[in-house]
């Protein structure tokens, strides 16, 4: 018997597929293995280049401690910039971060931190922890917390709520520093 020829157009559908196949094979392979990355290119010194410059761009220094927040050891909360430092005796930062403020904010001046609660339900029905509650204002309780998950959902519309929620990890520093007796909190515009 004689061999039969498939028409050519068998062939070249045959040949696309196989060639298909393995394109996908090659490119799964390569996703799998190590990425080459790129070198840091660092510019070269030059008669134009001043005696000063650096070859890398110096680190974001942190927001200084408004000025106008008081003395000794505090939390100060800026409501413009909504961020948080805590200050040291000496009147040093030792941390500093954006904070998620609800839609009742405290008015400028100074507290202290009135009551702690470990963890609870917050009003717009997260679970929060590291509660530090320092004022008060249209029947509601102002405090700083983190949510347990993590996250910082948007406030309900419509719906008044008055804790400063932040990071988690600036949650836990707040709490160990604000669990301190009689920790002044400052507000400022």
């Amino acid at each position: 018997m004689a061999a039969r020829l498939l028409p050519s157009w068998v062939w070249v559908s045959g040949l696309t597929a196989g060639a298909t196949v393995a394109v996908v094979l090659l490119a799964l392979q390569a996703d799998k293995g190590p990425h080459p990355t790129a070198a840091a290119v660092r510019p070269s010194a030059s008669a134009s280049a001043s005696a000063h410059a650096s070859a890398s761009p110096a680190p974001a220094k942190d927001p200084a401690v408004p000025a106008a927040s008081g003395t000794g050891r505090r939390i100060v909360y800026s409501l413009g910039a909504k961020r948080v430092w805590t200050v040291d005796a000496s009147g040093k930062a030792t941390r500093t971060f954006t904070v998620w403020p609800g839609t009742v904010s405290p008015d400028p001046g100074s507290y202290t931190i009135s009551k702690t609660l470990a963890s609870t339900t917050g009003s717009d029905g997260v679970q929060i922890e590291h509660i530090l509650y320092f004022a008060a204002k249209s029947g509601l309780s102002i405090a700083f917390s983190n949510a347990v998950d993590g996250s910082s959902p948007a406030p309900a519309a419509g719906k008044q709520t008055s804790g400063i929620r932040m990071p988690k990890a600036d949650g836990t520093a707040l709490w160990t520093f604000g669990t301190e007796p009689d920790t002044k909190v400052t507000v400022v515009k």
